[in-house]
């Protein structure tokens, strides 16, 4: 089923379309609870597990949604994207099921198990340095040797609208939500997430959680103007990337407010979600746990909905193992 490719902010139809769109390339992932971190943070919490989505990550749900836009001139010669992993893999698995072929540009710190994973999808890998200037660059050379056609992590309607697809299924499988929360990274899922919310549940709160050490859409979001980190130092490989200005246009106007959490509040959520719910998660999918339990005079009482965002980790190097 082909999608008509979008110019302007998703709106609800946009999203309930690409929801039925991308059905048979994704999973319609489970809700968990836990009461004893519901105790922990004096609020109800319902788990949206991304982790158990296709390619371990939501990133399937907006890389699926814009690969069904293409042409099939566009699609012809491949897809390519730059991605430090979960969305390199979802772009890798949208081409494998569409039968063309994938070029990714992975920075070379990448977390060894998105890239075996993203090779396992028959990808052809171009590492390069940990920067964003290297990345682009990097994938400019490749997409002008290869004729692929981009799918940008983030800052683009049509991955926004997939993207989407997770708050609106949260919301339709739990009754009552006060508050949902997502992490922050480029900003196409905490975009998605507040889009869906507005439509589909009007009158909840919207949050999101970022890294202190990489709080970019936090200074944003005060300023009013698209900020930038001056470091990448954070063990949330997922969050590093900064705001485009489709996203932050859309964070701006529909997100209630942004909260920054420690790396070892991250690192503590990480670890109690393996332990209490019996589940991976990766640090980047810990920040909104972090945020509930970090901030509970915010959300002391409330219903809550917490993305959690991907499982992919690198289990030779767990946090709170070192």
């Amino acid at each position: 089923m082909r999608l008509q490719p979008l110019h302007h902010i998703p709106t609800a139809e946009d999203i309930r379309a690409t929801h039925l769109a991308i059905a048979s390339m994704i999973h319609r992932t489970p809700v968990f609870t836990c009461r004893s971190i519901d105790a922990m943070a004096g609020a109800s919490l319902f788990f949206k597990c991304e982790n158990f989505q296709k390619v371990g990550a939501f990133k399937m749900r907006g890389a699926s949604s814009a690969a069904l836009r293409l042409t099939e001139a566009e699609l012809a010669n491949g897809l390519a994207t730059h991605s430090s992993g979960n969305h390199a893999q979802a772009v890798a698995l949208s081409a494998k099921l569409l039968g063309v072929p994938a070029y990714i540009v992975m920075p070379d710190v990448s977390p060894a198990i998105k890239v075996a994973a993203t090779e396992g999808y028959g990808a052809r890998i171009t590492f390069c340095s940990n920067n964003q200037q290297a990345r682009e660059n990097t994938l400019e050379k490749v997409v002008s040797e290869t004729g692929a056609t981009f799918i940008h992590p983030y800052n683009d309607y049509n991955v926004i609208a997939g993207q989407a697809t997770a708050a609106k299924e949260l919301i339709e499988d739990t009754e009552g939500l006060d508050a949902i929360i997502a992490p922050i990274g480029g900003g196409g899922l905490m975009s998605g997430t507040a889009l869906s919310s507005r439509y589909f549940a009007p009158g909840i709160k919207v949050y999101g959680a970022e890294p202190k050490e990489v709080d970019d859409a936090y200074r944003s979001f005060k300023s009013g103007r698209i900020e930038h980190n001056a470091t990448i130092n954070t063990i949330a490989d997922g969050l590093r990337t900064n705001l485009g200005e489709k996203t932050f246009g859309i964070i701006s106007r529909e997100v209630d407010d942004i909260l920054t959490v420690s790396e070892e509040s991250i690192i503590a959520a990480m670890r109690l979600v393996w332990e209490r719910m019996k589940i991976v998660i990766e640090p980047s999918c810990a920040a909104p746990v972090a945020a509930v339990l970090s901030y509970p005079e915010v959300f002391a009482g409330l219903r809550v909905g917490v993305i959690l965002t991907g499982g992919n980790v690198d289990l030779e190097k767990l946090p709170f193992c070192q």
